[in-house]
């Protein structure tokens, strides 16, 4: 039981650590190309294309480091499921 909570501690951890560092590589890339877009091209914002879609995959990383970070990985979860599996069978 012990091996399996550190598992699952550091699998936790993971998720944290890789969300903060694409955090802050999206904060600091995206500050950038906006310097650069408003430098050479200030008539078209096309840094608002990289600021959405990166976005979208930080927000993911978020989700899954803080939100859903514990409703499906672990064994009591699992053992629901397989009961519910089990009583579906039976029927």
């Amino acid at each position: 039981m012990s091996d399996n909570l550190r598992v699952l501690a550091e699998q936790r951890a993971d998720a944290k650590i890789k969300f903060f560092k694409n955090f802050k590589a999206y904060v600091i890339v995206n500050a950038i190309l906006a310097v650069i877009n408003a430098i050479f091209t200030p008539d078209f914002w096309w840094v608002l294309f990289p600021v959405f879609f990166w976005g979208i995959g930080v927000l993911v990383d978020f989700l899954k480091a803080f939100v859903f970070n514990d409703r499906f990985d672990t064994e009591d979860y699992r053992e629901r499921k397989i009961q519910e599996e089990m009583e579906k069978l039976r029927k």
